[in-house]
């Protein structure tokens, strides 16, 4: 598969370099380029790139060439193409982030750094389930079935018990006999959904960036770290995301077993597998990870200790 790429920089030599090293990759496609904000806005909407290469601190202040492009495209396209950001200096990476782009280089662009932004983009493809529909062989496609389809009773099955595999199992064994014996198209079916209750459901954590809406399941964090006035979340699989509140913010909103620990870390109970008072650091399972607590947050501290040992539990 081949992404067309479009190069926006108002310098002719940094542009002429940023394509020479794109077009060394077989799987990208030069469109076109252009030198201020305005031709490059209409490159965008005329040929709807997958990636844009966009240069931020012009050297030409006139080009108007900012992330304030990116601003404007969601006006006009349901999908924003992926940008990586080329320029002098690291000055707006933290403003780059919020903006969700792909990757940001500081000039001259190198060969080895744009390798790992494609395939970082490409991994995010293969991520996408529309990308398995459009690319799955032709007898695994799902064709919704006509009224001379014998196989539509199976059909109609199949999606039911997938569409039931998201779904937490209900204490009311008739309410779950009524959902999978409805066909999915049936709006029943989504007014019997809806009765399951909320505490039932984990809590879902949307982290938004632009239209981008992430969702995360709180049991999955195993811990939350300040970085100045935003958050980075590890999740148990060693994946962090970075959301754009202070950690303050997640303390005011996260209830047990999430507990603050230190100014910069708030710990979810269920992963603790040691604390050591001593040293004044606390350990994330299956990791090498140490958390430091302070002596603000002691109290914060024995709570977690007396909540792991107020159940099935052995002392030796």
């Amino acid at each position: 598969m081949r992404h067309s790429f479009i190069i926006i920089d108002d310098n002719t030599q940094s542009l002429l370099k940023t394509k020479a090293i794109a077009e060394s990759f077989q799987n990208l496609q030069y469109i076109a380029s252009a030198t201020n904000y305005e031709d490059g806005l209409n490159l965008i909407l005329e040929f709807n790139p997958k990636i844009v290469f966009l240069e931020i601190n012009p050297d030409d202040k006139s080009s108007n060439l900012s992330l304030q492009l990116i601003n404007e495209l969601h006006r006009y396209l349901k999908e924003i193409p992926k940008f990586i950001i080329t320029t002098k200096d690291v000055e707006q990476v933290f403003e780059a982030i919020k903006y969700d782009v792909l990757d940001y280089f500081v000039k001259p662009l190198e060969q080895q750094d744009l390798r790992k932004a494609i395939l970082k983009f490409e991994k995010t493809i293969v991520d996408t389930p529309q990308f398995f529909n459009q690319n799955a062989p032709e007898e695994k496609q799902l064709i919704h079935p006509t009224e001379e389809n014998n196989n539509s009773g199976v059909f109609e099955k199949e999606i039911s018990e997938n569409s039931m595999s998201s779904i937490e199992e209900s204490p009311n064994d008739e309410l779950d006999d009524s959902i999978e014996s409805q066909p999915l198209r049936d709006n029943k079916t989504t007014a019997q959904y809806s009765q399951i209750r909320k505490e039932d459901k984990p809590l879902i954590i949307c982290v938004k960036s632009y239209g981008d809406y992430r969702f995360i399941e709180a049991k999955d964090i195993c811990y939350l770290q300040a970085d100045n006035n935003s958050t980075d979340i590890h999740l148990y699989n060693g994946e962090m995301i970075t959301a754009f509140k202070t950690l303050k913010h997640f303390e005011g909103v996260l209830s047990s077993p999430f507990v603050r620990i230190h100014n910069s870390y708030i710990v979810n109970i269920d992963y603790v597998s040691r604390i050591h008072t001593g040293n004044a650091v606390c350990y994330i399972k299956n990791t090498t990870t140490k958390l430091p607590f302070s002596k603000s947050y002691k109290e914060n501290v024995d709570s977690i200790i007396n909540s792991i040992t107020n159940g099935n539990y052995l002392e030796i």
